[in-house]
């Protein structure tokens, strides 16, 4: 067997890491009159996920620390509509669109995302189902999880002082802060439940966006905001500054937010799509 061949075997053996793609679906994904296959989807967000699963803590940690501090525009764009606009039914549909602005900061800038990552991590866990990938998938977790939410913190701190903005901001702000804790514990999961599978099918859709997928994230994103949907970064921006402006301790940011929709996005972004989405293609995947 000459080298080349030997290269070309190798290229297609079950254990290489790259997706079992022809180059031309690749290649044409998003871009054709009609949407790629599931399995075409799928693999490319499984890639994503094994050059995820790979990357440094270091390189995890600074993307997912700005991923947090981007997420704090959510909170802030959305305070800043609302603080211009009458009180009146309709306000919280336009102040919803202020919503979107962290998650297009985050997603365009290919910042790392906890809720994101709950979907193309565990693909290629759950294409090899192994320890090494569960350990790599746990690892992943955990450094995005923590660099996100201090990026909230410190997002939460830098705009929780009453001299920043003018007085009709800052009542848009505690306005929006409270009503994010307004809900009990099982509401508040089932809602997180809701958010987290609505950010994973986000993500599952946008390889087949193509050009659209600006307003993709902006539709899905949306609707998160205006059914009051829970978010556990996005969420934490409004959670932490209710603890730095004295709303609510820090043992009921962990109690009354933190766990719920931890849960909750755990449950929407794993179970309900990573599973239903890589179940019905998985024996169409390279053995």
């Amino acid at each position: 067997m000459d080298r080349q061949d030997q290269t070309r075997d190798d290229e297609t053996s079950p254990d290489h890491n790259e997706p079992d793609l022809e180059h031309h679906e690749r290649h044409h994904a998003g871009t054709g009159p009609t949407p790629p296959e599931a399995r075409v989807i799928h693999e490319i967000i499984r890639e994503d996920g094994e050059k995820a699963l790979k990357r440094s803590v270091t390189a995890m940690a600074w993307s997912g620390f700005g991923a947090g501090l981007s997420m704090g525009f959510s909170f802030l764009v959305m305070a800043l509509i609302r603080g211009a606009l009458p009180d009146a039914p309709w306000r919280g549909l336009v102040a919803g669109f202020g919503y979107t602005i962290g998650f297009l900061i985050v997603v365009l800038g290919r910042q790392q995302l906890f809720t994101e990552s709950t979907l193309t991590a565990v693909l290629p866990f759950l294409t090899r189902k192994d320890l090494k990938t569960f350990l790599q998938m746990i690892r992943l977790w955990a450094v995005v999880f923590l660099a996100n939410i201090l990026g909230t913190l410190l997002f939460a701190y830098l705009i929780s002082h009453d001299w920043l903005f003018e007085p009709q901001i800052n009542e848009a702000l505690h306005g929006i802060a409270t009503e994010a804790l307004h809900d009990t514990f099982w509401p508040m999961l089932i809602k997180a439940m809701l958010a987290g599978w609505l950010i994973a099918l986000m993500v599952w859709l946008i390889p087949g966006a193509g050009p659209s997928r600006l307003f993709l994230i902006l539709i899905v994103t949306y609707v998160v905001a205006i059914a009051h949907f829970s978010h556990i970064i996005a969420g934490s921006v409004e959670a932490a500054f209710n603890v730095f402006t004295g709303g609510i301790t820090v043992s009921e940011y962990f109690t009354r937010f933190m766990v719920p929709t931890l849960i909750g996005n755990m449950i929407g972004g794993v179970s309900l799509v990573g599973i239903l989405n890589h179940a019905p293609i998985r024996d169409e995947l390279p053995g």
